[in-house]
C-alpha cells in the first residue's frame, strides 16, 4: 500500500510536448492518482490483441487493483508516463525497479522492467519511440542502468521499437518470450537515431503547414479590406490548389460564398478535412477558434492575431497558454502576431500571408521573426535585376512572429531535405535554443548555404530567450564555426543569397578581376583585399571594349588554373542602350556556361538594363548583320561564337541556367563572395571533420570525477572549489596544476621555498592584483631566502599587509609564452572553450579565440591559431617556437572534462606557461552547480518560450 511518506513530489520537469512521426503532437507527463478514469477509457479502446501482447494473456479489463496499481508511483522505483492528445491518453508507459531476482526492489538496484501499451489508432505514430526516450531519461535521472523488457514473439513492432532505439542490447529467448535487456547509456547510435526521429518528425510537423490540401481563414470580412479578408483574397490570386474556406460568426446563416470561396460561420460546419487555419480574430476571441478548430481536427494554426506577448506580460501568459491549449490537440502554431507564410511549388501556390503579390518561384527558402523584416526582404529578392527569376526565386516564406510554437530551427528541419531549396536565408531577432540551432545549422549547412542575419540588441517584447553573457562578436565566431555564413545587413543577406543561389562555390580566395574601367576595376581590387581575398592583377578591357571583348577575356579567366572566381566590372558607354545591355549580359552568360564549375560576379555602376539582363535567362544575342536601334553595330571580330550545347544538357533558358547576380558597388559584390570564400572552406573542412584522439583517454579517470563531483555537490546548490579541491579534480583529467603554497608570513614563504624548491615565484593572489604582473604583484627567479625575505618586504611595502595581498610560493615554471584557457557554460550558447594570452594588451583588444565543447583536435589546432597575437607562439621574430602540441592537447582535456560533466560550469587556467617542450599550469579554479534536469542531449521535447 503506497502512503504519502514514499511518495517523491510530482516531477514536474518531466512533462513535455513531443512532435510525432507523422508532424502531430503530444503531451507527455507522468501518471497520478487522478488518472484513473482516463486509464480505464484509454484501455477499453485497445484492441484484444495489443492487450494479450501487453499482459500474455486476454484481458478484455482492468480490475480495481491495477488501476490502483498503474496510477500509484512513487516516482523513484515506479514511474508510469503517458502520452496524452486533446487531455485523454493514447499511449503508456511504465517502468519497475528490480533486483536480481527480478523483483521489486529499490536504490541501490539500477534495473528496470519497462512495458508499453499504445492505442491501436495511433500505432506507427512514433509514440512509443517518444515514450521510450523519455522514460529511459527518467530512470537515468532516478539512477537506473538498464531496462529489460520480455515481449511475444509476434509483437514484431514493440521488438522494433526497442532495437531500433541504439542502446547497447542483449537479446535471449526462454518458455515462448524474447527478453530485451539494454543499457540507459547514450551511444552515438542512440543519439543519431534520436537526432534522425527528431528531424523527421518537426519537417513534417512544417510540411502540414507549408503544403496544406485545405485552407481556412477564419475572421474574413464580407468585404474588401481587414486582415482576414487580405489573407483570404491572397490566398485565392495566387492561385492555391486546395481547396479554400471563408469563416466568420459573423456571417449570416444563408451566405454560402464569398466571391466564389464556400463561406461557413464555423470551421465545425464544414464539410471535410480542414488541413490549415488562419487565425486573424481578436485575441480575445482566439482561444474558442483553436477549440473548435481542434475539436474538427485542423492539423496547424498561423495566428496573425496581435496582442500576446508583445503587449507585456498579460499577453506573455495569454500567448503560453494559446500554445498550450493548441498543443492538447495535436496542433502546431506559427506566431501570434505572425505576417504569414508562402509555398511557391506550382503544385501549392499558397500565400496565406499580408503580402500582396505572390513572390516568383525559386529555390531560397526565407525565413523571418519580424512582419516589417520579411515584407522588406520579399521586395528586395524581387527587384533584384528587374525581378527575380528561376533559381533565384522564393521556395517557401516563413514569418513567425513572436514565434511561441514553430521557430527557426523547426523551419531549418524541413529545409534540411527540401529539394526545392538550395539556399536558406534567415533573420533572427533573437535565437530560443541557441544549442539546438548550432546543431542544425551545422547539419544544415553541410548540405546547403545559410545565412544568417541576428539582431545584435535584446530581443523583442514578444521573444522569451536566455540571455547569452557573450559578446555579440563570441556568437558570430560560435555561429561561424557551425557553418553559418553570419551578415550584419539585410541588404547583405540578400548579396549573398543570390550568389550562393546562382553560382557554384569557389575552390579558393584567388580572383580575377576584368572590366572596361580600370578605377572600378582598382576599387575592386582593393576591396578583395580587404576582405582577405587574393586578388589578381585586374585586366582593363578600356572603355571600347565590345560584348565579344569581354566574353573573350572572361573565357580566359575562367580557363586559368590560378583563378577561383571572376569579378566583372562594366560602366555604361555612351549610347549604349538596354539592348546593348542584352549583349553584354549574354557573353558572359555564354563565356560561364562554356567553362561552368567558377563563379561569376558582375558590378555594374547605373547599368539596370545589364542587371535586368543578367536575371533575365535570354538564350539569343544579336546577329551581327542586325543593327537595333541606338545600338553599336558589332565588327566580325567583336561576334560571339554561338552558344555551346551538349547533348543533353539545358539550354541556356531553361531553369536550369546559371544567373550571373549583378551588383552595383564593388564593395557589396566582393563582400558577398568573401562569405562564399569562408563557407566554401568550411565545406571542405566538414566534410572531414575532426575526432577527440584517443590517447588522452588513458590517464582520465571519468568515473573517479563523477565521484567528487557528487560529493562536492552534495554541501550545497554552487561553489567555486578550493585550491585542493580544484587540483584533485583537474588531476582526473590529466591536467597538473603547480603547486602553490600561502605563505602568510616570511617565515612561512621561506618554509614553502625549502618545500618546491628553489629558484621559486613570490606572487600576490588578491583579486585585485592576480594575474596582474604589470601592476608589480609578482616576484620571479628568486635564488635563495635572501632574495625571498627581499621580494616579500617589497611586495607589503608597496601593496600592504600579507592578509590582504594573499601571497603565495610557487616553484618556477620553465620560461615560455603565458596564455589563458577557460570554459565556461553560458545559458544560451552551450558550453563554450575559450583560449588566449594572458595579459592586460589581450584583454584591451579582447584577442580570444572561442568553439563549442566538445572540441575536436582540429578545433584545438585551429584555435590556437585563430588568436591574432598567435605569432608569439610560433618563434615570431627570432624567438623560440613554444609547445603548440602540447596546449592543443590541454584544450582537449578540459573540453573533455566539461563535455562530460555537465556540472562542471566553468573552468579557469591561469596562467598557462607554454615552454619549448611541455607546459605548466600556474593557475586554476573550477566552478560547480547542479546540472539541467533536461538539456539538447536529452528526449526530444518542444521548447516553451
Amino acid at each position: 500500500m503506497q502512503t504519502s511518506s514514499d511518495r517523491h513530489e510530482y516531477p514536474a520537469h518531466w512533462e513535455a510536448d513531443v512532435v510525432l512521426r507523422d508532424g502531430g503532437t503530444a503531451r507527455i507527463r507522468p501518471i497520478t492518482v487522478d488518472d484513473a478514469d482516463r486509464l480505464v477509457s484509454f484501455y477499453e479502446q485497445v484492441s484484444d490483441e495489443s492487450k494479450y501482447y501487453r499482459f500474455f494473456a486476454p484481458y478484455p479489463r482492468l480490475s480495481a487493483k491495477d488501476v490502483h496499481r498503474f496510477t500509484h508511483h512513487d516516482f523513484v522505483d515506479r514511474v508510469g508516463l503517458a502520452a496524452t492528445i486533446g487531455g485523454e491518453f493514447i499511449a503508456t508507459v511504465r517502468y519497475d525497479r528490480i533486483g536480481p531476482e527480478g523483483t521489486p526492489a529499490s536504490a541501490p538496484a539500477d534495473e528496470a522492467e519497462v512495458a508499453f501499451l499504445v492505442q491501436d489508432a495511433h500505432q506507427g505514430r512514433g509514440v512509443a519511440s517518444a515514450l521510450l526516450e523519455h522514460i529511459a531519461a527518467v530512470a537515468r535521472e532516478r539512477g537506473i542502468r538498464r531496462f529489460a523488457a520480455e515481449v511475444l514473439p509476434a509483437n514484431n513492432k514493440m521488438i522494433k521499437v526497442f532495437m531500433d532505439a541504439g542502446y547497447t542490447q542483449k537479446r535471449s529467448f526462454e518458455d515462448g518470450v524474447v527478453r530485451l535487456e539494454f543499457d540507459l547509456e547514450p551511444t552515438d547510435r542512440s543519439l543519431a537515431v534520436q537526432r534522425a526521429r527528431e528531424q523527421r518528425a518537426e519537417a513534417r510537423s512544417v510540411r502540414r503547414l507549408l503544403v496544406p490540401g485545405s485552407v481556412a481563414v477564419i475572421g474574413t470580412g464580407r468585404t474588401p479590406g481587414g486582415v482576414g479578408r487580405s489573407i483570404l483574397d491572397n490566398i485565392k490570386g495566387a492561385g492555391f490548389t486546395g481547396r479554400l474556406y471563408a469563416v466568420n460568426r459573423a456571417f449570416p446563416e444563408d451566405l454560402k460564398e464569398l466571391d466564389g470561396i464556400a463561406a461557413h460561420r464555423s470551421v465545425r460546419d464544414i464539410d471535410g478535412p480542414v488541413d490549415l487555419a488562419v487565425v486573424a480574430v481578436p485575441a480575445d476571441h482566439v482561444p474558442e477558434i483553436v477549440t473548435e478548430c481542434g475539436e474538427h481536427g485542423v492539423q496547424g494554426l498561423v495566428v496573425v492575431s496581435a496582442g500576446y506577448a508583445e503587449s507585456g506580460p498579460e499577453g506573455r501568459d495569454r500567448q503560453r497558454e494559446l500554445v498550450r491549449h493548441a498543443r492538447t490537440y495535436g496542433m502546431r502554431i506559427i506566431g501570434p502576431n505572425a505576417f504569414g507564410v508562402i509555398n511557391t511549388a506550382e503544385e501549392v501556390r499558397l500565400n496565406a500571408s499580408l503580402a500582396p503579390e505572390m513572390p516568383r518561384p525559386g529555390r531560397i527558402g526565407l525565413f523571418a521573426q519580424s512582419g516589417a523584416i520579411g515584407i522588406a526582404l520579399l521586395s528586395r529578392l524581387h527587384r533584384r535585376g528587374g525581378g527575380v527569376t528561376g533559381v533565384t526565386g522564393v521556395s517557401t516564406f516563413v514569418s513567425a512572429g513572436n514565434r511561441a510554437d514553430v521557430s527557426g530551427n523547426d523551419v531549418l528541419q524541413y529545409w534540411y531535405d527540401d529539394p526545392d531549396t538550395d539556399v536558406v536565408l534567415m533573420y533572427l531577432e533573437s535565437i530560443g535554443n541557441p544549442r539546438k540551432f548550432t546543431r542544425l545549422a551545422r547539419r544544415t549547412a553541410a548540405a546547403k548555404p545559410l545565412v544568417v542575419v541576428q539582431s545584435a540588441g535584446s530581443a523583442p517584447q514578444g521573444h522569451a530567450v536566455q540571455a547569452t553573457r557573450l559578446p555579440h562578436a563570441t556568437v558570430t565566431t560560435l555561429l561561424r564555426q557551425a557553418g553559418v555564413i553570419r551578415v550584419d545587413t539585410i541588404t547583405d543577406l540578400v548579396d549573398s543569397g543570390l550568389l550562393l543561389a546562382r553560382q557554384p562555390l569557389p575552390a579558393g580566395p584567388r580572383v580575377a578581376i576584368l572590366g572596361n574601367s580600370e578605377s572600378l576595376g582598382l576599387l575592386t581590387y582593393d576591396a578583395c583585399l580587404s576582405e582577405g581575398l587574393r586578388p589578381l592583377r585586374p585586366l582593363d578591357l578600356t572603355t571600347g571594349a565590345s560584348a565579344g571583348d569581354f566574353h573573350a577575356a572572361l573565357l580566359r579567366a575562367l580557363g586559368d588554373d590560378a583563378c577561383d572566381a571572376v569579378v566583372v566590372t562594366a560602366i555604361p558607354a555612351i549610347g549604349e542602350t538596354s539592348v546593348a545591355d542584352a549583349e553584354l549580359a549574354e557573353a558572359l552568360r555564354s563565356a560561364a556556361e562554356q567553362v561552368p564549375g567558377k563563379p561569376v560576379l558582375v558590378v555594374h555602376v547605373e547599368l539596370g538594363g545589364l542587371a535586368e539582363a543578367l536575371s533575365a535567362a535570354v538564350a539569343t544575342a544579336p546577329q551581327a548583320e542586325t543593327k537595333p536601334s541606338g545600338a553599336r553595330r558589332l565588327r566580325p571580330s567583336q561576334q560571339l561564337p554561338p552558344p555551346v550545347q551538349a547533348s543533353g544538357t539545358a539550354a541556356p533558358d531553361a531553369p536550369s541556367a546559371r544567373l550571373i547576380p549583378a551588383y552595383p558597388a564593388a564593395e557589396r559584390a566582393v563582400r558577398a563572395l568573401g562569405e562564399a570564400v569562408k563557407y566554401a572552406q568550411w565545406r571542405r573542412e566538414a566534410a572531414e571533420p575532426g575526432k577527440v584522439p584517443e590517447s588522452i583517454d588513458a590517464d582520465i579517470d571519468e568515473k573517479g570525477a563523477a565521484r567528487l563531483i557528487d560529493g562536492m555537490l552534495a554541501r550545497g546548490q554552487g561553489l567555486t572549489l578550493g585550491t585542493e579541491e580544484t587540483c584533485e579534480l583537474l588531476g582526473r583529467y590529466g591536467i597538473a596544476v603547480r603547486r602553490a603554497i600561502p605563505a602568510f608570513t616570511p617565515d612561512d614563504a621561506v618554509k614553502a621555498a625549502g618545500t618546491v624548491g628553489y629558484p621559486v615565484a613570490l606572487k600576490a593572489t588578491a583579486p585585485h592584483l592576480r594575474h596582474r604582473a604589470d601592476l608589480g604583484g609578482v616576484r620571479l627567479d628568486l635564488a635563495d631566502e635572501e632574495q625571498l625575505r627581499r621580494a616579500y618586504a617589497e611586495l607589503t611595502e608597496l601593496f600592504g599587509k600579507p592578509a590582504e595581498l594573499r601571497p603565495v610560493v610557487q616553484g618556477m615554471a620553465p620560461r615560455g609564452v603565458d596564455t589563458v584557457v577557460r570554459a565556461v557554460i553560458d545559458p544560451a550558447a552551450g558550453a563554450v572553450l575559450s583560449f588566449g594570452l594572458a595579459g592586460a594588451a589581450s584583454q584591451l583588444l579582447d584577442d580570444m579565440a572561442h568553439r563549442l565543447i566538445p572540441v575536436t583536435d582540429r578545433e584545438a589546432t585551429s584555435v590556437v591559431r585563430s588568436i591574432r597575437t598567435a605569432p608569439l607562439l610560433f618563434g615570431w621574430r627570432g624567438s623560440t617556437p613554444v609547445d603548440t602540441p602540447a596546449l592543443e592537447e590541454l584544450l582537449l582535456r578540459v573540453s573533455r572534462l566539461v563535455d562530460d560533466h555537465p556540472a562542471v560550469v566553468a573552468v579557469t587556467l591561469e596562467p598557462v606557461v607554454v615552454a619549448p617542450r611541455g607546459l605548466s599550469v600556474l593557475g586554476a579554479s573550477v566552478r560547480l552547480a547542479p546540472p539541467p534536469a533536461r538539456d539538447d542531449l536529452g528526449p526530444r521535447t518542444l521548447p516553451v518560450y
